[in-house]
């Protein structure tokens, strides 16, 4: 799986995810939002590479399915909100198969879908909905 430099495959599959009601429900707001702004993007995408590396990209991650908390860092949020947060959401919203460790690719891509997430987020007031029709 590869990156695509095209935003707009990724933002369909993220408006598409925002339809879903348990995943549209999360917005970056209050310490969430203000790390991401104070930090910048560049910051956060660090952040974003180190914590799927840590959480995500093993072949059996600890506590899978519970291993991320749903605020504390802007990067949790939207994992939560792009179905980036477990090993079972990889595979069912993004085909990335369970039981082996993430491909260089694959984690890039998992990076690319939060930090785009975030990127709009911060693009709209902190009350607006995010996209989808």
């Amino acid at each position: 799986m590869t990156v695509s430099p095209d935003p707009h495959p990724l933002d369909q599959r993220l408006d598409a995810l925002a339809r879903q009601p348990f995943r549209a429900r999360f917005h970056l707001r209050g310490p969430e939002r203000v790390t991401a702004e104070e930090k910048g993007v560049a910051t956060i995408r660090w952040h974003a590479y180190d914590l799927v590396a840590k959480r995500l990209a093993p072949a059996e991650p600890y506590k899978d399915g519970k291993q991320t908390p749903y605020r504390g860092h802007p990067v949790f949020v939207a994992q939560h909100a792009t179905a980036t947060c477990c090993r079972n959401c990889l595979l069912r919203w993004h085909g990335i198969p369970k039981g082996r460790q993430l491909t260089r690719d694959e984690h890039l891509y998992v990076v690319e879908v939060i930090c785009r997430w975030i990127e709009r987020e911060l693009t709209r007031g902190a009350g607006e909905p995010s996209g989808g029709a």
